[in-house]
């Protein structure tokens, strides 16, 4: 699947949260004036990872009083879901897209390379929405570690 640009319509989903309730893009949608920061990371429980959502966590006020609300999305089961908010604290949404789907028409699962192989697995994607459903914003195969501040900083929460 393409991946999202700028101007496309995002695709909707409902999705299982690490809580076992069901999270969806347009309800997301309707709870934030400005729209939904929608994350796409590898595995709960990574460094990488965890540092991303420890990062969204830090910065959750903060994006939320801009009017964005917050959903991270991995191929990882409800139940390692819930472990990895427990253990960092973690606030926002989790959800679960272990058959890659969602991934897959938001253009977060494809192609790959690490230590110079290449597979087939989730690229670390982050993609803004607005209230309609229209992306404002996609990056895909970014760093875990400095991301969330230059996402702050585009969408004008710094």
């Amino acid at each position: 699947m393409p991946q999202l640009s700028p101007g496309d319509t995002a695709p909707d989903f409902t999705l299982t949260t690490a809580d076992g309730a069901p999270v969806s893009l347009a309800d997301l949608r309707a709870s934030a004036d400005n729209g939904v920061v929608v994350y796409f990371y590898p595995a709960a429980s990574t460094p990488g990872c965890t540092t991303e959502a420890c990062d969204f966590r830090d910065s959750l006020a903060a994006l939320q009083a801009r009017g964005y609300a917050v959903v991270g999305i991995s191929p990882d089961e409800p139940a390692k879901l819930a472990r990895f908010a427990e253990a960092e604290s973690l606030t926002f949404p989790l959800a679960s897209d272990p058959d890659h789907a969602v991934s897959e028409a938001w253009g977060a699962w494809g192609e790959k390379k690490n230590y110079g192989k290449t597979y087939t697995g989730l690229i670390r994607s982050t993609v803004v929405v607005d209230r309609e459903g229209t992306v404002t914003l996609a990056r895909y195969n970014i760093k875990a570690t400095g991301h969330v501040a230059r996402l702050r900083k585009d969408l004008g929460v710094d």
